[in-house]
């Protein structure tokens, strides 16, 4: 479901919402006398507060979190290396090497005093829509539903960072200078609770009401969707935290929970695929199209763009440096490690101790794999990328000889939400759609929610569908271990850049395993008479430093000053 943004009105509708809000001085109104009964004397005033809350959302679009350049978590990990060493462009390499750079003076990733300030903001909306409103109950309840989806959003963030933190449940919370911060299952339950509420109230579609007028909202689906995504979370912490990484009395979640949290993501997951089996979603067969299409059925919540009025800088930001030469900013690029992930179009691992595979790395791969990347000799915008060390436009820089190359550093560009038909993003930037929530996330929730479950069997079917749209075999797994190793595999090749590997590498708590003491890889790739020699060079110039502390980040320390019963999370 795209967001509210798929004609001018809807645009116009938000800004004027913006400026409406801005007027109104919600923050120096006391609480204990809500003035601006006004939004709720007319309906339209009512809709265009809940349009601008979800705003939100495009804080994290195409992965911008949490430095504000796109990509940037997926750049902590084993899939995507920044090229750039100067702060700015670099940082993601800087956070990614010095774990010192984390700190209660600067957290490095934050977004405490930014998501508290939307959940006031939807706490003021929920407290007028209850005392003022006018409107009939049935759309009170929706209005409602949409509030708090939006406020579980927020939260979910709020505690993959912290685990522990200050639940506002609402406004009359806001009024008190000292409150405590609430337990970690405790503020999984609370926003498990906003979404069912959510998927209780909230229509299957909104294509039906009023001709499509609201198309775009959340519904049904994305609640249940984003409820089975937070029930993972829940479960995998229960499951693989085990208090071994913090002693705060808050964090973590009991182990003896973690069997109920899956059951309660795979009915949230399964409930999806009912929708889906009603008509509601499904499975593409051409995967380049779900990142290119506004129509695409395995979307289930996303934002879409306008031309000149609202857009974005994707392209810009990744698209090869021939596109624009001198323009372009290639922020990051995909790692030899990713690359080697994507199987042959038989099912077959690749291997480079494969003499045939070797030869001709690049040839009969899996359609994921020429959807996601751009490699030496692929076909892009007309003309034939040359990412070697003698490329001239396009080629290979070595990570670190320049401060902000703008080039490949591992022999790679990434393809996968880039728009192959726009030749004018300097001037008109770009409007590709971002997925927050599509289908194939659930169908992975649900075979990773039954394996854990230990149906191996749902969880090799599930596994299966979606492995069969992509064109590959069956899974070859049929245990648990394996299908674990095997759901891995398939969310690194299926949602790379979709900014979801580093949260799993912290869920699953082997981000200190994976991103400690390692470096990762580029293919340096020179010609040998007739031939080519790939050659697998670090693209790092430092080890990665992920201390097991980094599971619970701290609580920036002028927020823990200003609340007396705000504690600051154990270690920090």
């Amino acid at each position: 479901m795209n967001i509210l943004h798929k004609y001018i009105k809807r645009i116009i509708v938000l800004a004027v919402c913006s400026s409406f809000l801005g007027s109104c001085k919600i923050d120096e109104v006391p609480t204990d006398r809500y003035t601006e009964e006004t939004v709720w004397n007319e309906p339209g005033s009512i809709e265009l507060y809940i349009n601008s809350m979800y705003q939100e959302f495009r804080r994290f679009q195409f992965g911008t979190f949490p430095v504000g350049t796109d990509n940037a978590t997926d750049g902590l990990t084993d899939i995507m290396k920044y090229t750039s060493t100067s702060s700015g462009n670099g940082t993601v390499n800087i956070l990614a090497t010095e774990a010192s750079r984390f700190n209660s003076a600067s957290p490095g990733l934050s977004y405490w005093s930014t998501g508290y300030t939307r959940i006031r903001r939807l706490n003021e909306f929920l407290y007028g829509l209850q005392h003022y409103s006018k409107i009939a109950d049935d759309k009170k309840l929706v209005y409602e539903a949409e509030a708090k989806f939006i406020r579980a959003y927020v939260y979910f963030w709020l505690v993959r960072l912290h685990g522990s933190v200050i639940l506002m449940k609402e406004l009359n919370d806001h009024t008190k200078k000292d409150i405590p911060r609430s337990s970690e299952d405790d503020c999984y339950n609370f926003i498990a609770s906003d979404l069912q509420f959510a998927v209780e109230h909230l229509p299957k579609t909104w294509k039906t009401i009023e001709g499509g007028k609201y198309d775009g909202k959340a519904t049904k689906g994305a609640a249940l969707s984003l409820l089975a995504r937070v029930w993972l979370y829940a479960a995998s912490i229960a499951e693989f935290d085990k208090k071994q990484f913090n002693h705060d009395l808050l964090t973590g979640i009991p182990a003896g929970k973690a069997q109920d949290y899956y059951t309660n993501s795979k009915n949230a997951a399964q409930a999806v695929v009912d929708l889906a089996d009603e008509g509601y979603y499904a499975l593409e067969t051409n995967f380049a199209n779900i990142f290119q299409s506004k129509n695409s059925k395995e979307s289930i919540f996303r934002l879409d763009f306008v031309p000149q009025l609202f857009t974005h800088q994707y392209d810009l930001g990744f698209v090869p440096p021939g596109d624009e030469p001198g323009q372009t900013l290639v922020y990051g690029v995909p790692t030899a490690e990713l690359v080697d992930e994507f199987e042959m179009a038989d099912g077959n691992k690749f291997s480079w101790a494969n003499s045939s595979m070797a030869n001709n790395p690049y040839a009969n791969r899996e359609q994921r794999f020429y959807a996601s990347i751009l490699y030496n000799g692929a076909t892009w915008k007309g003309r034939v990328l040359n990412t070697t060390v003698t490329g001239t436009t396009d080629g290979f820089v070595s990570y670190a000889s320049i401060a902000d190359p703008r080039k490949t550093v591992t022999g790679y560009y990434a393809k996968k939400m880039l728009d192959p038909n726009n030749t004018t993003f300097l001037v008109n930037r770009s409007t590709q759609s971002w997925n927050e929530i599509r289908y194939a996330e659930v169908v992975l929730i649900l075979a990773e929610a039954k394996t854990m479950l230990n149906d191996v069997i749902g969880a090799r079917l599930a596994l299966n569908q979606l492995r069969t749209f992509r064109g590959l075999p069956n899974t070859p797994a049929n245990n648990k271990a394996d299908l674990l190793e095997a759901i891995e595999h398939e969310r690194i090749v299926e949602l790379a850049f979709e900014g979801h590997r580093y949260w799993d590498l912290r869920r699953w708590r082997k981000a200190h395993i994976v991103l400690n003491n390692t470096r990762f890889t580029g293919h340096k790739i020179s010609s040998m008479g007739a031939g080519l020699v790939y050659e697998t060079v670090s693209v790092d110039n430092k080890d990665r430093e992920f201390y097991t502390s980094l599971y619970y980040l701290p609580i920036l320390d002028t927020e823990v000053q200003r609340n007396n019963l705000l504690d600051q999370i154990h270690g920090w």
